[in-house]
């Protein structure tokens, strides 16, 4: 089994991923500089097969586009303390080969269709169709995720999600989309008038959320987005949330932490990329059951739950399918990635059953 180089000096490494070796580590390092360890960088088609047929050992492949972020680094640290084997498969990289010898999953010309016994879809909002589409071909192979491709395509639009919660009898803020923008007034007290919420249908961490403080307001902002064909949604303001909400990390079939965040002074938006700030919370039984059953219905194995709490009870907001866990590891102290690669490790031996 080959194994990692030794590091020398503490001089950042440069990731290269485009080398003639066969399989070479890799430091993953942080912006900070801390060194997380070493991961396997793909480069060549023998190294991959060698790599994957190593007894005793189980190939992870994490669909990740940055060996730089925080929760694929932290993801990297807690696998080698378990023996796991990580190979960083760049989404953006990859390829679906089909009509002849059957269907092949490529990165870049390589062939990884039997590289991994699991994956970890680490997929951004501008990647999701195509990263959904690469789940899907794996998960036609076997392989388990940690996500369904379609639990990935449902959640990073926001219409859908709720359709399918609220469907399912999930408690959500009273909602109106349309692209008609001779219906905005009327769409508008329906909701009971302003203020209101605007958002974008696709979108995280706060991106394309307006708080329209005036009817005039918010038939300007919703007009400018239906004449540029932007899909958007209105949703109520929940005056009594008070710019707070609740972020639940479910993994599997429990709640591993949560977190209460709390958007910045001059802001609505709670998102700690907005400046907002968090805590440890315990939710409520019934946010627990809410946050449970939206990551089942929606086909996640791994998810972020938002809700806020109203004077009618906990309402969902969304459900995000590639959850950062930097600030909740921050704030509650709980092992997240530690708790991924467990339940990882369980699906693939069989002792629980998959999504």
């Amino acid at each position: 089994m080959l194994k990692p180089a030794p590091r020398k000096g503490r001089k950042k490494p440069q990731i290269v991923k485009q080398q003639p070796a066969v399989l070479r580590p890799v430091p993953m390092v942080e912006k900070s500089g801390k060194v997380f360890g070493s991961s396997w960088i793909l480069s060549d088609i023998t190294g991959i097969h060698q790599a994957a047929n190593t007894p005793g050992t189980m190939h992870i492949g994490l669909l990740s586009t940055s060996v730089n972020v925080y929760s694929t680094g932290r993801l990297v640290e807690e696998a080698q303390k378990l023996g796991l084997q990580v190979i960083l498969a760049d989404p953006s990289n990859c390829s679906v080969k089909l009509g002849w010898g059957g269907p092949r999953i490529l990165m870049g010309a390589k062939d990884i269709t039997h590289a991994f016994q699991a994956i970890i879809p680490r997929i951004g909002t501008q990647l999701t169709p195509h990263g959904a589409a690469i789940v899907a071909q794996f998960e036609m192979n076997g392989v388990f995720s940690t996500a369904r491709s379609a639990g990935i395509l449902r959640a990073g639009n926001k219409v859908q999600t709720l359709q399918l919660l609220s469907g399912r009898g999930i408690a959500i803020p009273k909602t109106l989309f349309s692209i008609n923008p001779d219906t905005i007034e009327a769409q508008i007290a329906l909701l009971g008038g302003a203020p209101l919420i605007i958002k974008l249908q696709e979108g995280t961490q706060g991106l394309g959320v307006v708080l329209a403080e005036s009817v005039r307001s918010a038939k300007s902002i919703a007009d400018t987005f239906y004449k540029m064909h932007t899909p958007v949604l209105l949703q109520e303001y929940i005056a009594e949330s008070g710019g707070t909400d609740i972020r639940i990390l479910v993994v599997g079939d429990r709640v591993v932490a949560s977190m209460e965040r709390c958007s910045a002074l001059g802001e609505f938006r709670s998102n700690m990329h907005r400046g907002g700030h968090a805590q440890r919370v315990d939710p409520r039984p019934e946010e627990l059951q809410m946050a449970l059953q939206a990551a089942r219905y929606l086909g996640l194995g791994v998810a972020g739950v938002d809700l806020i709490r109203s004077d009618r009870g906990p309402l969902l907001i969304e459900v995000n399918a590639s959850p950062g866990f930097k600030g909740m590891e921050e704030v509650t102290g709980v092992n997240v990635a530690g708790a991924i690669l467990s339940y990882v490790m369980q699906a693939v031996e069989g002792k629980i059953a998959p999504l």
